[in-house]
C-alpha cells in the first residue's frame, strides 16, 4: 500500500505456515514490507499473496541486517517492525502514533499468549543474573522485581527495552540511532536497541492499550541443544561485551543501577524528565 503514514517490516524465515495463519484475512491500512531471508519453503510468495512488498535476500543475513534492509525499502513516517507469528490490529496502530508524537522514543504492544495471558514483553535493565531468574535457573531478587513488565488497558511504562517481536518508532529517529545493530544474527538485538535508544535520550514505552497476540514458541526453551541456544550465547557474548556492567551490575555504579532501575516500570508521564536522564546517565 503506498501513501500510508505506516511501514510495516516483517522479516521471515521458512515462515510460509505462519504466514498463512496470522496474516491472513486482516486488513492491512500500511505499507507492509516482508523481507525474506533466503527461505527454503515459498514464505515469499505467500507474503505476496496476502497483499506485502517482498524483498528477497540471496542469504540469511539474520534478524537485524533483514529489519533493517526493510527500513530502506520504506518511505513512511513510522515503521513497525512485526514478527511473522504476531496478529497485528492495524487499529493500535493509531495508539501507537498518538504515544510517538509526544514521547518518541520505542513503543510496543501488550503481547498475548494465543491463551490470552500476558507476554512480559516489555522488560528491565538485562541484568545476567535477571536473565537466568527469568529462566528460573534461580529467584528473580527484589531489584530485578521489575524485569518482566506488562500492562493492563489503561496502562503504560517505561521500560528498558522491548522484545522484538513488535516495535515501533518514527522512521527518522529510527534511522537516526542507528537502526537494528547488525552485530546481532539473532538475539539480544532487541536488548541492544532499547539500551541505544534511551542512550540518545529516547525513551522506550509499553503501552497496555494495544494487545496483541503472539503465537510464540521460544526456540531456546529445550534443553536439547541447537543452533538457536548457539545463536543466543552468540548474542549474549556481543552484548555483555558492550555493556559488562550488567553482567553484575559493577560498583561504582551500584547505587546509579538502583536509582535507575526504580524508575523503570514506572507510568508514562510520571517523572518523565528524571527516568530520562536518570536511565541516560547509567548507560
Amino acid at each position: 500500500m503506498t501513501g500510508s503514514r505506516w511501514s510495516v517490516v516483517t522479516v521471515t524465515y521458512n515462515s510460509a505456515d505462519t504466514l498463512r495463519r496470522c496474516w491472513s484475512g486482516t486488513a492491512k491500512p500500511y505499507d507492509w514490507i516482508v523481507v525474506d531471508n533466503d527461505s527454503a519453503d515459498d514464505s515469499a510468495a505467500v507474503a505476496a499473496e496476502l497483499g506485502a512488498r517482498v524483498v528477497r535476500l540471496p542469504a540469511n543475513v539474520g534478524f537485524a541486517k533483514a529489519n533493517n534492509a526493510g527500513v530502506r525499502e520504506s518511505a513512511s513516517d513510522y515503521v513497525l517492525f512485526a514478527n511473522p507469528d504476531l496478529v497485528v490490529d492495524p487499529a493500535g496502530l493509531a495508539t501507537f502514533q498518538a504515544h510517538l508524537d509526544r514521547h518518541g522514543g520505542l513503543v510496543a504492544p501488550q503481547l498475548l499468549a494465543t491463551d490470552g495471558e500476558p507476554q512480559p514483553n516489555g522488560r528491565g535493565f538485562p541484568y545476567a543474573t535477571a536473565k537466568l531468574g527469568n529462566r528460573k535457573v534461580w529467584p528473580l531478587s527484589r531489584m530485578h522485581a521489575t524485569y518482566r513488565v506488562t500492562a493492563t488497558p489503561g496502562e503504560a511504562f517505561w521500560v528498558a527495552w522491548v522484545m522484538g517481536a513488535a516495535v515501533a518508532a518514527r522512521r527518522n529517529e529510527f534511522v537516526r540511532i542507528g537502526g537494528w545493530n547488525e552485530r546481532f544474527f539473532l538475539y539480544y538485538e532487541d536488548h541492544e536497541l532499547g539500551l541505544r535508544a534511551w542512550q540518545h535520550g529516547l525513551r522506550v514505552a509499553l503501552l497496555g492499550d494495544v494487545r496483541w497476540t503472539h503465537h510464540w514458541a521460544r526456540a531456546t526453551n529445550s534443553f536439547r541443544w541447537s543452533r538457536a541456544h548457539t545463536l543466543e550465547i552468540k548474542g549474549a557474548r556481543t552484548f555483555y561485551g558492550m555493556f559488562p556492567e550488567f553482567i553484575v551490575g559493577l560498583p561504582p555504579a551500584g547505587r546509579r543501577h538502583r536509582q535507575a532501575n526504580a524508575l523503570l516500570g514506572t507510568p508514562v508521564n510520571s517523572e518523565e524528565q528524571s527516568v530520562t536522564q536518570v536511565v541516560r546517565d547509567l548507560l
